[in-house]
């Protein structure tokens, strides 16, 4: 009698199961999933997922995959560094559809993985996304672009993707601060022109800004303090160039402090900002080079994704 029942049921289980798509980056972190993949996989298999698995081969690979194949499944589960969350987040947004997000972090740095609360154990990471529940989170629109936590431009912008890809697994984000640190009294500044909150300014920058996260370059707070993911408002930080050692000084300090105690640094929360300049600006959006723009449109699209996170 059990084995006329045993088929049935697992038929029947077969039919109820979800389906996941899970793509990786399998040169992130050290390619740190080597060794996890299969522990990963079985706890999504014992949650009752059915798996369709993809390693990324190139630039965009997730993006597409995404775009292409979201509406498939119940669920899409991405691990690799912030720049592949950027491409799932993107091909889901213009796919039309909504289909929740897992995701386990596994690049050098992982600011939004640390942003959302995500365990570092990419094993827990998973078991996150089994017994998590969705949460919906802002996007950012960068002219016709997306971004999921940053959007910057001047020092320190290009070096998570100028930095050596070794350098970045073995010094993790300390790379980043080391090789902007070796250019600091060398950098370009930017006049630019500012419109937000209904207000316009001008100034020459050496860096700016605009996140949705608690964690920039692997360093909490900088943002600034009563960051939400989630309140439809961007925040928004520009540096004004340091004329001497003190201003430079000054800077830094008001940076690790978490206080807007120097005229230096402007910064706002902002649903909207327009940036323009005379030049073009090269900018970076979740750690990836996001092109050259004199002018630069960011909005902040309130609750644009569903994240599956453990937010009880």
């Amino acid at each position: 009698m059990e084995n006329s029942v045993s088929p049935v049921l697992h038929i029947l289980r077969i039919v109820f199961m979800k389906k996941m798509l899970f793509i990786y980056n399998p040169k992130a972190g050290k390619a740190q999933i080597r060794n996890k993949l299969a522990d990963i996989l079985d706890v999504f298999t014992k949650g009752d997922y059915e798996i369709t698995v993809y390693p990324t081969q190139k630039s965009e690979d997730a993006m597409e995959k995404t775009r292409d194949r979201s509406k498939d499944y119940d669920i899409v589960v991405c691990s690799g560094g912030d720049g592949t969350l950027d491409e799932v987040v993107t091909g889901m947004i213009r796919s039309g559809f909504r289909t929740p997000i897992g995701y386990i972090p596994a690049g050098s740095t992982n600011d939004f993985g640390g942003s959302l609360g995500l365990p570092k154990n990419m094993v827990h990471a998973a078991e996150t996304i089994v017994k998590g529940n969705d949460f919906a989170c802002d996007v950012g629109s960068f002219n016709q672009d997306i971004f999921v936590y940053i959007a910057a431009f001047g020092l320190f912008t290009d070096v998570s993707y100028e930095t050596d890809q070794h350098m970045k697994n073995i010094l993790g984000h300390l790379a980043y601060l080391l090789e902007g640190s070796k250019r600091i009294w060398n950098v370009p500044t930017y006049w630019i022109k500012v419109e937000a909150n209904g207000e316009t300014f001008e100034g020459e920058y050496i860096y700016g800004m605009v996140t949705n996260a608690k964690s920039v370059g692997g360093f909490k707070n900088l943002p600034g303090q009563d960051v939400r993911l989630d309140d439809g408002l961007f925040e928004v930080t520009l540096i004004k160039r340091p004329k001497n050692p003190l201003e430079l000084n000054e800077i830094i300090a008001s940076l690790l402090m978490q206080e807007d105690h120097t005229d230096l640094i402007d910064s706002f929360k902002t649903d909207r900002i327009i940036i323009e300049s005379n030049q073009e600006i090269s900018w970076t959006l979740d750690g990836e080079y996001g092109g050259d723009h004199g002018y630069v449109c960011i909005e902040a699209r309130k609750h644009a994704m569903e994240l599956v996170l453990n937010n009880k």
